[in-house]
Order: structure tokens, then C-alpha cells, then sequence
């Protein structure tokens, strides 16, 4: 199979900020890639095929990325050849592409980065299958690397994601949702992987368990408000920039936070709208427009996008401990980033 695309980033407003980034691990993310092609091979051609179908199709490797940054940060790799941040990476690219196959499977999504959606190719119980697959080849990456406390922290995330999807699954429809519970499902199903892909790189590099803790605390916080940010531009993005359908959360009657602003803040009509569309789920093609006016009527996506950045703040001081650096730098950069893409 051919490699990966070295996939460099499309000039768009904040993303200079992962271009540094990957710059700046430049030598580990290729590396990583490498591993990635590696591991995705089997003699059952279907499963390299159809995994490389999402995984090389232009993902900015934010995740990945994550695991490399943070242990260059704690030191880990420096003029010494380490190379256990390479593998645990390939795993976290896994887990997340894992779940990106199953997930587009239960939303019945048609579009994934800007192009067909792997179940819209191959089918929905190929794309679940090589999912799983890529799951099994994440714990193979986890039990090589020979580390219970890496294994204990991406297995406790994998199983979180599951939660954090079943709990969104349990929410769907359900306006009666509150902004905790929300905050809960977005936890759970983005957040913890990205705590868990910033926490391995302290790990791997042998550093205390305060630097372990900053390290997860800025990447719950980055997860949280990069979902925060995807669930307002489901609503206000374009949809060839954000590269997937755009007003597909509400078609598919999700309650996410500019949904529940803007029921929680309407009058008895409004209210009665959101009842009929996203409670009982009985929509016309005119509804969405409609939907739009409404969140943006009450400033539904003005207050997610002030709650994001609050997020992306707090990621940037759990940098505090560190001391300068180009990389502290570009992870403080990157939380600026998610405030920014694809705008």
C-alpha cells in the first residue's frame, strides 16, 4: 500500500498554528505516519483500503500530534532516539479513526473531511468491521509499548468515548437536556481521548504526576472546546470548509449547546418548533433555515463560541508549568486554533 500524504494544512485562518506545530515534531509525525501505513496492513485487502480511506484523507493528525508535542515538551526523544511517543501516537490516530468509522455508521453521515464518507463507500458493516480492527491494533500498539500506565490511560479513554456516545445517543431528541449534560456527552466522547493523547506524553518522558495532570487538564480543556466550536459551526460554517454536511446534528436531532440556548430562550412558538424537530424529529427542508434564524436570533452561537474560548484558556494555563519554549508556544497557539477553524 502507498504511504500517507504528508497532508499539509490548507492556509485557513488559525491553522498556521498546527503547521507550527507539526514543524516542530516534523521528524516524529512522519515517523508516525509510517507506523500508521504499517499497522494498518492485513491480508484481508478490504481492511487496508477502506481504513485508508479515512485515515489519509487529510485529517490534520491533531491527536497524534498531541502525544508527539507533549512529550517533546517533557523532554522525552531529545538527541536520544526515543521513539516510544511514535507508536502511542499511531495508537491515538487509531482509537480516534475507530471511532470516526463507527460513529458515521450510527449518524448515517455521508460526508467525512470533505469527501464520501467511508460507509457511504463501502457499507455500513465494513466500516464497523475494519473499525473494530483499527481498535484491536490500538491495543496492540498500547501492549507493545509495555507501559501499564499508558495502557491504563488509553484504555480508560476508549472506553470513556463509548460513554460519552451512548450518553449522546441517550440525549438525542431530549430538549429537556441541560448544559452539564451536554458538557458531560462532549467529555466523554471528544475530551477524554485528547487528555489521554497529551497525559502519554508526560508518561512516556517519566515526569511527576503534577506535569501528567497540567498535560490532561490542557487537553480536556482543548477537546471540550474543539467540540464546542464543531457543534456551532454545524450551525454557521461553510459547508466545503468544514468538510462535512453542514446542519447534520440537527437533522439527525442531536441537542447540542446552540440548540438548547435557543429552546431555553424562545418564546411558546419557538419552543414548539424545536419540539417538533428535534423532539419528535419531523422535519421539512425548510426547517433548518429556520433553525439557523432561531440560534441566531437568541446568539446561540456567539455564547458556545464565549464558552469555548473559555475552555481553550484554561487548556493554555495548565501550560504554565513548563517553562518557554517554541513548543509550550505552539500548544498555546493550537488552543487559539480551535477557536478559529474553518471560519
Amino acid at each position: 500500500m502507498s504511504s500517507l500524504p504528508d497532508a499539509p494544512l490548507p492556509n485557513r485562518p488559525g491553522e498556521a498554528a498546527l503547521n507550527t506545530l507539526a514543524a516542530l515534531v516534523q521528524d516524529d509525525l512522519e515517523a508516525c505516519n509510517r507506523t500508521i501505513v504499517a499497522r494498518m496492513e492485513s491480508p484481508v485487502a478490504l481492511i487496508p483500503t477502506l481504513a485508508a480511506h479515512i485515515v489519509a484523507a487529510g485529517g490534520k493528525r491533531l491527536r497524534p500530534l498531541l502525544t508527539l508535542a507533549s512529550a517533546r515538551l517533557c523532554g522525552y526523544g531529545a538527541a536520544r532516539g526515543e521513539t516510544r511517543h511514535v507508536q502511542l501516537a499511531a495508537c491515538v490516530e487509531f482509537i480516534h479513526t475507530a471511532t470516526l468509522l463507527h460513529d458515521d455508521v450510527v449518524d448515517e453521515s455521508a460526508l467525512r473531511r470533505g469527501l464520501a464518507s467511508a460507509n457511504a463507500v463501502f457499507g455500513n458493516k465494513a466500516s464497523v468491521l475494519v473499525g473494530d480492527f483499527l481498535f484491536a491494533r490500538a491495543f496492540q500498539l498500547m501492549v507493545e509499548d509495555g507501559s501499564l500506565s499508558v495502557l491504563a490511560i488509553l484504555s480508560q479513554a476508549a472506553a470513556t468515548i463509548a460513554e460519552g456516545e451512548v450518553l449522546q445517543l441517550i440525549t438525542q431528541n431530549d430538549l429537556a437536556t441541560d448544559e452539564a449534560r451536554y458538557l458531560d456527552v462532549i467529555r466523554g466522547k471528544t475530551a477524554a481521548l485528547f487528555a489521554a493523547a497529551c497525559q502519554v506524553g508526560a508518561v512516556v518522558a517519566g515526569r511527576e504526576a503534577s506535569i501528567e495532570a497540567a498535560l490532561a487538564r490542557y487537553g480536556i480543556n482543548l477537546g471540550i472546546a474543539f467540540q464546542l466550536v464543531d457543534d456551532a459551526l454545524d450551525y454557521a460554517a461553510d459547508q466545503a470548509a468544514l468538510g462535512k454536511t453542514v446542519g447534520d446534528d440537527f437533522r439527525e436531532g442531536k441537542t447540542t449547546l446552540p440548540v438548547l440556548l435557543a429552546y431555553h430562550a424562545g418564546d411558546a412558538a419557538e419552543r414548539a418548533f424545536w419540539e417538533r424537530t428535534i423532539a419528535q424529529n419531523e422535519q421539512t427542508p425548510e426547517d433548518l433555515p429556520q433553525a439557523v434564524a432561531l440560534i441566531e436570533r437568541h446568539h446561540g452561537i456567539e455564547a458556545t463560541l464565549a464558552r469555548a474560548e473559555r475552555f481553550a484558556h484554561e487548556a493554555q494555563a495548565a501550560l504554565g508549568c513548563f517553562p518557554p519554549s517554541p513548543l509550550r508556544h505552539a500548544l498555546h497557539e493550537a488552543a487559539d486554533y480551535t477557536l478559529h477553524r474553518a471560519r
